[in-house]
């Protein structure tokens, strides 16, 4: 649950799950795996501007896990905080949008064997970079994260009287953050860094050092065991052929 305190912000991505979006797999079973994501959180999931088709880590990942036990797949995409209800309401089979497995996520559904490691990093705008070293800095300050995040429970558990404005989407964030909305925008550290890669960043910089390690899982319903195990067998496939290294060395480079 959010604190009373967040600013929720109903500008940003409308849902589109109304518009699935079907990849190009083919199963000779028919089998479908119905996947949902939300489409604005690269380099995991986005939707390429050139093809107009939803790409990145995580759906290459899924789609390959599925291929491998012989589905296809079924893409729905929708805002973050809405793919775990989906998940309950049998909307979708799985969920993933570099989710992090967390004890609390744990008693409302199951997670898959660990896929990626990542941590919370803050990006600042420049200008502040002599008032604002370190998370201590940002004590009352006003924090800009996406909905339903682990960036979203930092900010609100862990920095003190901190003002939390909340966005349906991480690009939504940094627009405020640039805007000067906010004095600081907290968020998983391969997509900060994607962010900060483009052309869209200038001026905004990331504090040195990582809040925190996660790890980011596929998310079924809690006791769905076939999918869960559908997804873990599928994942054991990929990583012992090499498909797992491949789509990490494109997307991320050479593991460190």
């Amino acid at each position: 649950m959010f604190s009373l305190k967040a600013l929720r912000t109903a500008a940003g991505i409308a849902l589109l799950s109304a518009g699935a979006l079907f990849s190009s797999v083919q199963a000779a079973e028919g089998q479908v795996l119905r996947v949902g994501a939300e489409p604005s959180y690269a380099p995991f999931e986005f939707m390429d501007e050139q093809t107009k088709q939803l790409t990145g880590f995580d759906i290459e990942l899924i789609e390959a896990i599925a291929k491998a036990e012989g589905y296809s797949m079924e893409v729905s995409t929708m805002p973050f905080d809405a793919l775990i209800p989906a998940l309950f309401t049998n909307t979708i089979d799985v969920a993933l949008s570099a989710m992090t497995i967390t004890e609390e996520r744990l008693k409302r559904v199951d997670f898959s064997e660990p896929y990626y490691e990542s941590g919370l990093t803050i990006l600042i705008r420049q200008e502040d970079k002599d008032k604002i070293k370190s998370v201590a800095d940002l004590k009352n300050e006003t924090i800009c994260v996406q909905i339903g995040t682990t960036g979203a429970f930092y900010a609100e558990e862990q920095i003190e009287g901190s003002t939390v404005k909340q966005f349906n989407s991480a690009p939504e964030s940094y627009l405020e953050l640039k805007a000067g909305g906010c004095r600081a925008a907290i968020n998983d550290r391969p997509v900060n860094d994607y962010y900060l890669a483009t052309n869209q960043s200038a001026g905004i910089m990331s504090l040195p050092g990582t809040l925190s390690a996660e790890n980011y899982g596929i998310a079924v319903n809690k006791g769905n065991s076939e999918i869960l195990n559908l997804v873990n067998s599928g994942f054991a496939k990929i990583k012992a052929d090499g498909t797992y290294d491949k789509l990490y060395q494109k997307w991320f480079g050479a593991k460190q």
